[in-house]
């Protein structure tokens, strides 16, 4: 059990690390090429880490358009969804619009999984979420009855949680316009996660809010008074046989910037379920592949950094020195059998975000990026660099506000490694 008093020790430490240091002088002159893949007066982002932003080809690069930024979403603003053609001038291509987003995630923007040209987002039509697949070869275009945050390797299977409730929680990662039905209920019995066939539309409720706030929580003695619950982040493993997902919950009385939060694992029809980091402060992760999940988060034997988990086990191993001790947005570069890690940090107290690879074996640390974030970049619309690769890993497309406004740049990684 960790002790409530060092547990919110931990909060603190943990927003002290976005703060942690920068690089040594002489490690600018190493950083690699970066240019602007958009341009203003328009604003351009793309959102998450843990999704297809580059074409299999690696030569359109998906992106969000907005007129607008330094506010919430309200549910008549709207955005255009697109990609940047890199072997044309970095032409912009309008894919569609949505009323269907947020500033950290956008619409779930993304290459289907499995196939080679075709693009799905989110949606709002009427009184429900949607979700939009386009062949950006043909034309053709499809519309799911219900929205889809992570899919399957194989492009069969979506997951969605319960994007209204998430906009209630968790502002900036739900969507506005439809107001949540059991905002008023703490644990509802008909609501949770959804099993979505990307051929067909067809979705199942796999797993409700009720179920997994009965799973006691090992850390401490309940939830506190009255918890509300939600969950997010959502991600299957490289097989599709299973799926992480983060069950979150807010005591009675507590602000909207606290939360606690652990981390399942479950089969692909929601069987099986397991606790795989029971902390708390389950935060940024990635599946090394189908076994393991790399994960930052709390640990008593070496309290807040990355770690390696090991699914279904109580197995956990703490990974790299001290600069793996900062949270960031970590990924697996492609190509380098997971020695090398993609990452970045928060805005360091000169307002830097950093961006860089760190590889596993040897502890080496290469800077790729420095990137200033000034206020208004903070809280729900802050502007997370979020480094994406392409799928050969050459290249790293990231956001950034650093030149007056979020754009996505490109990073040349060729060489480098």
């Amino acid at each position: 059990m960790i002790p409530l008093r060092t547990r919110r020790s931990f909060l603190q430490t943990l927003a002290a690390s976005a703060l942690a240091g920068g690089l040594r002088a002489q490690d600018a002159a190493k950083l690699p090429p970066i240019r602007a893949i958009t341009r203003g007066p328009r604003f351009h982002w793309f959102g998450y880490y843990d999704k297809f932003q580059f074409d299999p080809t690696g030569r359109f690069v998906l992106g969000n358009q907005v007129d607008f930024e330094s506010r919430s979403p309200t549910p008549e603003d709207k955005i255009q969804v697109g990609m940047v053609d890199l072997e044309d001038g970095d032409k912009w291509i309008e894919l569609g619009e949505t009323h269907a987003w947020n500033w950290q995630q956008g619409c779930m923007l993304q290459w289907l999984p499995g196939s080679t040209s075709e693009v799905m987002w989110n949606d709002r039509e009427g009184d429900h979420f949607v979700c939009r697949i386009l062949d950006v070869k043909t034309g053709a275009k499809r519309t799911l009855p219900a929205p889809v945050y992570t899919v399957s390797p194989d492009g069969r299977w979506g997951l969605a949680p319960d994007f209204r409730r998430l906009n209630d929680c968790r502002p900036g990662y739900g969507y506005a316009g439809l107001p949540d039905p059991h905002r008023d209920a703490l644990a509802p019995d008909d609501a949770g996660i959804w099993k979505i066939d990307m051929q067909t539309g067809e979705s199942k409720l796999l797993i409700t809010f009720a179920e997994i706030a009965a799973v006691p929580w090992e850390m401490e003695d309940g939830y506190g008074k009255n918890a509300k619950n939600w969950f997010n982040h959502l991600l299957f493993n490289q097989d599709g046989s299973r799926f992480i997902f983060l069950h979150r919950w807010r005591a009675e009385g507590e602000p909207i910037s606290r939360f606690h939060t652990r981390m399942f694992t479950a089969n692909a029809d929601g069987s099986d379920r397991y606790v795989i980091d029971p902390s708390g402060f389950s935060s940024h992760f990635v599946w090394r592949d189908p076994g393991h999940v790399f994960l930052f988060t709390y640990h008593p034997s070496h309290q807040q950094r990355f770690y390696l988990f090991t699914d279904k086990t109580r197995t956990v191993e703490a990974i790299g020195p001290d600069v793996m001790t900062v949270n960031g947005h970590n990924t697996y570069l492609p190509g380098t059998q997971n020695e090398w890690v993609l990452n970045d940090t928060y805005a360091d107290k000169a307002n830097l975000q950093h961006i860089f690879l760190y590889h596993v074996p040897t502890g080496r640390r290469v800077p790729l990026a420095d990137l200033e974030s000034k206020p208004p970049y903070r809280g729900e619309w802050r502007c997370d660099t979020h480094p994406r690769s392409s799928r050969d890993g050459h290249w790293v497309c990231v956001d950034s506000s650093h030149n007056g406004g979020r754009q996505m740049y490109l990073i040349d990684l060729q060489g480098m490694i």
